[in-house]
């Protein structure tokens, strides 16, 4: 099979607005979804690395082996990834339609990997989207925890994920494409025009009507997709309601206070990076009313979640359930 599409990656860290973006660039006729959230890179360029799986299998030994694949190739490493590359190209390409141009694959996580994904797809189209911190921390509660406190869930995505994507925007800014949730929504004629011009497509602002209709799919007959299922039922075309709506959540002392040390440990330059101001941002916290609403919660819900980053409670509930067949306990290294 030939492969001719082309891929395009949007990078951001989760709550940042890429399921928007994503519908956006789905209605043009030339960039094809394969899905929601592909994810498909990740467990394949992690047979590389030895550390951030536990498995039955042990993956370390996987990657041992997989580096001593490699050593009997000419070209070793890069002559596996190459041929990882070649088998997701295709495997994108069986998704698509004739005649598409592009591709897009926007899976959150791969701020994991970043540094991997540009260096194996020199010839693909990278579109950063950051989003003021303080709104992503927001609507990580209201989304997926009605309004309580379930950071610690995220961590990876808020320390790793953003850290990750900075040094990687550094690096290659020459070449990719960085846009700004809050500009995307508050000017999308002017904002819009210049993604489509970085991707060498035509504009036309009536794509701005009719990413209403899309909605990416998963297989027939099975869950919904990965994705921002709840923000593609509420907005059908593009609201500036998020650019304001988060301050209604980081109100009483315990969010202040976390939400200040995480812009600190993001640091000025980091933000400038993004194209935020770190002095600006804590004056716009601050000025927040105060109030002690869901604040008992947030404690102990915090608790809760210092705990579960030791234990993993979720392994165990599966070894527990395991228990009647004690035999397929394993160890997981």
């Amino acid at each position: 099979m030939d492969v001719l599409q082309k891929p395009i990656f949007l990078f951001s860290i989760g709550r940042s607005g890429s399921t928007m973006a994503q519908r956006i660039l789905a209605a043009h006729e030339q960039i094809h979804v394969p899905t929601s959230e592909p994810h498909i890179l990740l467990p394949y360029l992690y047979t590389t690395r030895t550390d951030g799986v536990y498995a039955e299998y042990g993956h370390k030994g996987v990657v041992r082996s997989v580096e001593d694949l490699c050593g009997n190739m000419p070209e070793g490493k890069e002559e596996y990834l190459f041929e990882v590359r070649e088998l997701v190209l295709r495997l994108y390409a069986r998704t698509a339609p004739e005649g598409v141009r592009y591709f897009l694959d926007k899976t959150p996580r791969y701020h994991l990997i970043v540094d991997d994904i540009m260096r194996l797809f020199p010839e693909g189209k990278f579109l950063f989207l950051w989003r003021n911190p303080l709104a992503i921390v927001a609507s990580n509660m209201d989304t997926w925890a009605g309004g309580r406190w379930n950071l610690y869930r995220y961590k990876v995505d808020l320390f790793d994920g953003l850290e990750n994507l900075v040094e990687a925007y550094r690096e290659h800014s020459s070449k990719v494409c960085a846009v700004h949730f809050e500009t995307l929504v508050a000017n999308p004629i002017e904002e819009w025009t210049r993604v489509f011009d970085y991707l060498e497509l035509a504009f036309e602002p009536a794509i701005l009507e009719e990413f209403g209709k899309v909605k990416p799919q998963g297989r027939p007959g099975s869950r919904p997709p990965m994705g921002d299922h709840p923000g593609i039922e509420r907005y059908s075309r593009i609201s500036q309601e998020p650019l304001t709506k988060w301050k209604q959540s980081l109100s009483n002392p315990a969010r202040k206070t976390w939400s200040r040390r995480y812009l600190r440990w993001i640091g000025a330059e980091r933000l400038a990076t993004m194209g935020y101001d770190l002095d600006e941002l804590l004056a716009e916290l601050d000025s927040l009313p105060t109030s002690s609403r869901r604040l008992g919660s947030d404690l102990l819900h915090g608790g809760y979640g210092l705990i579960s980053q030791l234990l993993e409670p979720a392994i165990l509930k599966r070894k527990l359930q395991l228990l009647p067949s004690w035999h397929r306990i394993h160890l997981h290294r």
